[in-house]
């Protein structure tokens, strides 16, 4: 734990200070909190990308961890990563953090669309289980 310490702090100073940072694979998982294993599965998809040192270690520039944050978000939303694809370069308004563009608006309305059908769904359900169970207690 100590040792993640010292890397997070070491981490800010360099951010403070303006300097580009390199950041190795689990360094990335620690700063966002993302598994290894995801981070791997979102570099396969191309949602992220990172150089091959010659030791085969994976170098992700410190854009990669907003990347990784922006990813979570959007998997957060119940977008998929092929949806995230589509998307994640979209460009954002800096005054109200809002994607600019027509594609993410039809992927929210669409995702929005799929969950009040399950919506639907899951209160039939409810009103069917409710009648059984009043028929079993009476």
């Amino acid at each position: 734990m100590l040792d993640y310490n010292i890397n997070v702090i070491l981490y800010n100073m360099f951010i403070a200070l303006g300097k580009e940072l390199n950041v190795f694979i689990k360094e990335l998982s620690c700063q966002t909190g993302a598994s290894i294993r995801s981070v791997r599965y979102y570099e396969a998809k191309g949602l992220i990308h990172a150089e091959c040192l010659a030791n085969g270690y994976r170098d992700y520039d410190d854009s990669a961890i907003a990347r990784v944050k922006t990813i979570q978000l959007y998997l957060g939303l119940g977008l998929t990563t092929d949806d995230i694809v589509q998307i994640i370069d979209c460009p954002i308004l800096q005054t109200n953090n809002k994607p600019m563009c027509k594609e993410a608006y039809k992927l929210y309305k669409a995702r929005l669309d799929e969950v009040n059908e399950q919506i639907e769904i899951l209160h039939t359900i409810q009103s069917k289980l409710r009648e059984r169970i009043e028929q079993m207690e009476e």
